[in-house]
């Protein structure tokens, strides 16, 4: 492994001036990633993983794209959401629309049939499953508990809730959402983020924006300072000896946490939860230096005891 640098914050991102705070999720979220997942897989260690979950996030962009209208917030709530700096679809607060549950078997169905017949036993036990059953896993993924998840299931439950959270961002407006109180949190959903991505070109270039793992909305940050406890002493960036730097790992030694950075400059294809993926590596290099995960990525969960 190796480590970079650590920097101060002012050293690498001057004044942002009239910046956006906020990226709601764009249109082709999915069709994006699905080809980033496969150009990932080239040559990849863990390529046909890779192409199994881009088959299953192209027909996320397909489930998005045919979503039907659900309930929205309305202008009232929207409007103390933002007063008081609160996200207005947290998972807690704003119900789950059944739809989802239609999306996460298409979702399966899909993957079954992408499937080698020899593995296809854990989808048509998802298949089987009942709708109490659905909604509980949707219940224990979207708190982080891992007792009683069943962790092959967890992408696909995961890939749905997406899909929806994912529509319902895109039918807000940036400038009906205020900052969290809490940097670390989505501003429109109050989920962790996935990763963060240093972006180019525009007002953005060489801005940090990080991406919520649930509906896909960019938020901004700066660098060089912890996206989970907001320290901003002896930030260490780390990355697997011989790569391209374009992901490192960002860590913090006062909460013993890191996210990755994926770096745009880099690779302009880059997306943060396929190269999350793709990165496995620096994921089990950093369990072994002692630190922990901040971010989670719904594509895969680990079960406990893994980094």
């Amino acid at each position: 492994m190796a480590v970079n640098t650590i920097l101060q914050p002012g050293e690498i991102e001057g004044s942002a001036g009239d910046i956006p705070e906020l990226r709601l999720p764009p249109a082709a979220l999915f069709a994006s990633r699905a080809q980033r997942l496969k150009q990932l897989a080239e040559g990849h260690s863990l390529a046909d993983y890779l192409r199994f979950i881009a088959v299953l996030v192209e027909n996320q962009q397909a489930e998005l794209d045919a979503h039907p209208e659900i309930p929205l917030p309305d202008a009232t709530l929207l409007a103390n959401c933002r007063e008081y700096a609160m996200p207005p679809i947290t998972p807690s607060g704003w119900p789950r629309h059944p739809h989802w549950q239609e999306s996460a078997r298409n979702l399966a169905d899909t993957l079954y049939d992408a499937t080698p017949a020899g593995g296809r036993e854990s989808i048509a036990r998802f298949l089987g499953q009942e709708k109490e059953w659905l909604e509980s896993q949707a219940n224990l993924l979207l708190e982080g508990r891992l007792d009683g998840l069943d962790l092959a299931a967890a992408p696909i439950i995961g890939a749905a809730l997406q899909v929806q959270w994912t529509w319902l961002a895109r039918q807000l407006q940036a400038h009906q959402i205020a900052r969290h109180e809490h940097p670390n949190l989505c501003p429109v959903c109050g989920s962790h983020p996935v990763a963060s991505m240093i972006r180019v070109g525009g007002v953005e270039n060489g801005l940090r924006y990080l991406q919520c793992a649930l509906c896909g909305s960019e938020w901004h940050l700066v660098r060089a300072k912890c996206s989970n406890c907001d320290n901003t002493k002896d930030i260490g960036y780390y990355s697997v000896e011989g790569g391209k730097d374009v992901v490192r790992a960002e860590a913090c030694p006062e909460c013993r946490t890191y996210l990755k950075v994926i770096h745009q400059d880099k690779d302009p294809l880059v997306d943060p939860a396929a190269d999350d993926l793709a990165s496995l590596a620096l994921d089990l290099l950093m369990g072994e230096e002692g630190y922990a995960k901040s971010g989670i990525n719904y594509l895969m969960i680990h079960g406990a005891g893994d980094s």
